[in-house]
């Protein structure tokens, strides 16, 4: 399966993307979390969805090889980042997947763009998490702004790391595609820890409950309740349970893995087997396909 690079401008940046194609599949737009990159979904991709669809996978600002200006991060700027290149690859509504943050900016999408999306695919992403969010989450956001002497060195912490719970060769393009590598091997990640925190800060003042009721496409839920960090789930039953009965028409499952792992292995497997049988359900709410090929 072919994977093509893009970089096209929207709402003043330069934007990265990955373009899996299936060509005469639906297209699906896939958004990643508040740490990631493009790569995040390589594992799903690989456990049989790029058979299926026609996926987009951008990194959004900040992150990967998108721009990462000082200011600007936002949930409204995310959001008119990804109209852009919506417009720019002429999909009239999205069928929408989003991981962790990237699922918090689908929601915003759906709630404030409801012309713009079909359909909702949540995984691991709520209007509220784990009270100890913020401390389960620091093993995550420990590695920005590191310098780390060579690439197999991060790789080797990163293996190491207590919400990888088991390693998937799939993971290695997404930590490879998460730093860059100076002429001396100094490795450090693209992400800048300061504009991470800006957006994680951003994120706690945000009417979540509000946005979510304000979702009236088809959505699922699929929620990962596996040990993350703290000997605790990222996102528990009861609250992800709870936010689908914020949206109008929410399905949920459960997914196996931790908020990270869902993404790989069994988890991997499982998520594509849901969206299969979920898209069947909202495929006549997607408009035929009018799809310019990308030349960015």
């Amino acid at each position: 399966m072919g994977m093509k690079d893009h970089h096209i401008k929207t709402n003043h940046i330069q934007l990265h993307y990955i373009e899996y194609p299936a060509p005469g599949k639906p297209k699906l737009l896939m958004l990643h979390g508040i740490t990631a990159n493009a790569h995040a979904f390589d594992g799903v991709i690989r456990a049989g969805l790029g058979d299926d669809f026609h996926i987009y996978s951008p990194d959004l600002r900040g992150r990967g090889e998108s721009d990462k200006p000082a200011f600007g991060y936002s949930m409204e700027e995310h959001a008119r980042d990804i109209i852009g290149l919506l417009d720019h690859l002429g999909i009239e509504k999205a069928v929408l997947c989003g991981h962790s943050f990237g699922g918090l900016l689908s929601a915003y999408l759906s709630a404030n763009f409801p012309e713009r999306v079909a359909a909702l695919i949540l995984l691991d992403a709520a209007h509220e998490l784990n009270p100890n969010a913020a401390r389960m989450l620091l093993p995550t956001f420990s590695r920005l702004g590191v310098l780390y002497p060579s690439f197999d060195v991060y790789l080797r912490m990163m293996k190491k790391a207590p919400q990888n719970t088991f390693w998937d060769e799939a993971m290695e393009s997404y930590y490879r595609a998460d730093v860059h590598i100076d002429k001396n091997g100094i490795t450090q990640t693209n992400s800048n820890l300061a504009n991470i925190t800006a957006m994680a800060v951003g994120l706690t003042s945000m009417p979540w409950a509000t946005i979510f009721e304000h979702i009236h496409q088809p959505a699922i839920l699929l929620n990962a309740l596996g040990i993350y960090t703290m000997e605790q789930a990222l996102l528990p039953a009861n609250l992800a349970k709870k936010a689908t009965k914020l949206i109008e028409n929410c399905e949920y499952a459960v997914i196996d893995g931790n908020h990270q792992t869902m993404l790989y292995g069994k988890g991997a497997r499982e998520i594509v087997a849901a969206i299969r049988v979920f898209y069947k359900k909202v495929k006549h709410l997607v408009p035929e396909d009018k799809t310019v090929p990308a030349n960015g």
